[in-house]
C-alpha cells in the first residue's frame, strides 16, 4: 500500500479516481469521453453548476459572490488580483511569509505601489508576522493562508480596514472559514479541491471595475463572471473530478467534520515530532500547519537513512522541500489517519534501530 504525503498534485479519495476514471471512458452513459464532450454541452453545464453549487453550499459563500472555474493556477492570479484591484498610481499590501506570497508581491509590483507590511524572511519563513498595520489607504491587502514549503498557517484573519485577498491554494475546504470575511478567494484546486488544472476563485462582486485601467478581456473578472466561468474553453476534466470530490466531502459531513479529521491527523503527526528524539519541527509551534508537516532530524546525516526506511514502508513524497530540507508531509483531506499512522510507525521503527 502507498501512502501519498505529496505535496501536490496530491492525493485524491479512491472512489473519486474510480468514478472519474469510468467518465474517460463513458461519461454519465452518453457514449463519449468526458474528454471528449463539448463544454457547451447540457451534460457540462450540468457539471459546472452543480461543482459551483457545491462550492457555495460547502463553504457557505454568500450570494453577492461570484464563483468562478479558471486556468492558470494560483500563479495568474499573482497578476489577475492587481491588475482588477489596484487602481493607477495606487497602493496594495502585501503579507510576505514565503516563496507563493513573494511571487505573488513581485507580480504586483508591475501595477502599482507594492507595501510589504511585515515578513519573516529573517527566519527563513518558519513563523507568521503578528504585529502590524495595514495602511489605511491600501486598495487591498493580500496574504497567503497556508505556507506549503515551509508548514506555516495562517488561522485568523489579521484585521485591516481595507479589503482583504487571500490565497487559499493549499488550505482551501480544509477548515471552516467565514467567506465574508475576504473579498477576493483564490485557490489553485491541486490539494483540496481536484486536479491540477482548474483554479477557484470566489470574489465579492461590488470591488470589481474600480481600477480606472483598461484590463485585457482574458484576465478581467468580469468577464468570467458575465460568461459563467465559460468565456474560453474551461479545463472539463478538473472541474468535472472536483465536482466528484466536493460530492465526496459533502458525503463526510462537509468542510466542518473534515476538519475535525485534519486536527486529529495533524495533532497525531506533531505529537510524534515533538516526542521522537530523532526529529523536530521547524515551524513555530503556536503558526504549524495542519496541511504541511515540516520536520528535520537532529542529525542530518540520517535523514538519506529515514527516507530508505520510508520508501521501504509505501511513504511517498514525504522528502522536504530544498528551502527547508528535511521532511515534509503533506496530510491534505482525502488522507486518512492509517497514513499518519504509517508515518509513525516508521518514525518509531527508526528509533528503536537506533538506540
Amino acid at each position: 500500500m502507498k501512502h501519498n504525503f505529496g505535496a501536490g498534485p496530491c492525493i485524491l479519495p479512491q472512489e473519486v479516481f474510480q468514478e472519474a476514471a469510468q467518465a474517460v471512458l463513458d461519461f454519465n452513459n452518453t457514449g463519449l469521453s468526458i474528454l471528449e464532450i463539448s463544454h457547451r454541452s447540457k451534460e457540462f453545464e450540468e457539471v459546472v453548476k452543480e461543482t459551483e453549487s457545491l462550492v457555495r453550499e460547502l463553504l457557505n459563500v454568500p450570494e453577492n459572490y461570484s464563483i468562478l472555474f479558471l486556468q492558470g493556477g494560483a500563479s495568474q492570479q499573482f497578476a489577475m488580483v492587481p491588475m482588477n484591484l489596484l487602481p493607477e498610481g495606487g497602493k496594495a499590501a502585501y503579507l510576505d511569509t514565503g516563496v507563493w506570497a513573494t511571487k505573488a508581491a513581485k507580480e504586483a509590483k508591475n501595477f502599482g505601489q507594492i507595501e510589504i507590511v511585515a515578513s519573516s524572511k529573517d527566519k527563513n519563513y518558519t513563523y507568521i508576522p503578528k504585529d502590524f498595520e495595514v495602511p489605511s489607504d491600501a486598495a487591498y491587502f493580500h496574504f497567503t493562508s497556508n505556507n506549503t514549503i515551509y508548514g506555516t498557517e495562517v488561522f485568523e484573519k489579521p484585521q485591516t480596514n481595507v479589503p482583504t485577498v487571500v490565497d487559499m491554494s493549499s488550505d482551501i475546504f480544509s477548515r471552516e472559514i467565514n467567506v465574508s470575511d475576504y473579498d477576493l478567494i483564490y485557490a489553485g484546486a491541486q490539494k483540496n479541491m481536484g486536479p491540477a488544472g482548474v483554479t477557484l476563485v470566489i470574489i465579492k462582486n461590488d470591488i470589481l471595475g474600480k481600477t480606472g485601467r483598461t484590463i485585457p478581456t482574458i484576465f478581467n473578472y468580469e468577464s468570467h463572471i458575465n460568461a459563467g466561468s465559460m468565456y474560453n474553453t474551461p479545463p472539463v476534466y478538473s472541474i468535472y473530478v472536483s465536482m466528484l470530490n466536493l460530492r465526496w466531502l459533502k458525503a463526510k459531513g462537509g468542510v466542518k467534520a473534515i476538519e475535525q479529521e485534519n486536527i486529529i491527523k495533524a495533532r497525531t503527526l506533531y505529537a510524534e515530532i515533538d516526542r521522537n528524539p530523532f526529529f523536530k519541527g521547524t515551524a513555530e509551534v503556536e503558526d504549524r500547519s495542519r496541511m504541511n508537516v515540516t520536520f528535520v532530524m537532529d542529525t542530518p546525516e540520517l535523514e538519506a537513512e529515514f527516507l530508505a526506511l520510508a520508501k521501504e514502508r509505501g511513504l511517498v513524497g514525504i522528502k522536504g522541500h530544498r528551502s527547508v530540507g528535511g521532511f515534509r508531509a503533506s496530510i491534505y483531506n482525502a488522507l486518512s489517519i492509517t497514513s499518519i499512522n504509517a508515518l509513525v510507525d516508521a518514525m518509531r521503527e527508526f528509533e528503536e534501530s537506533h538506540k
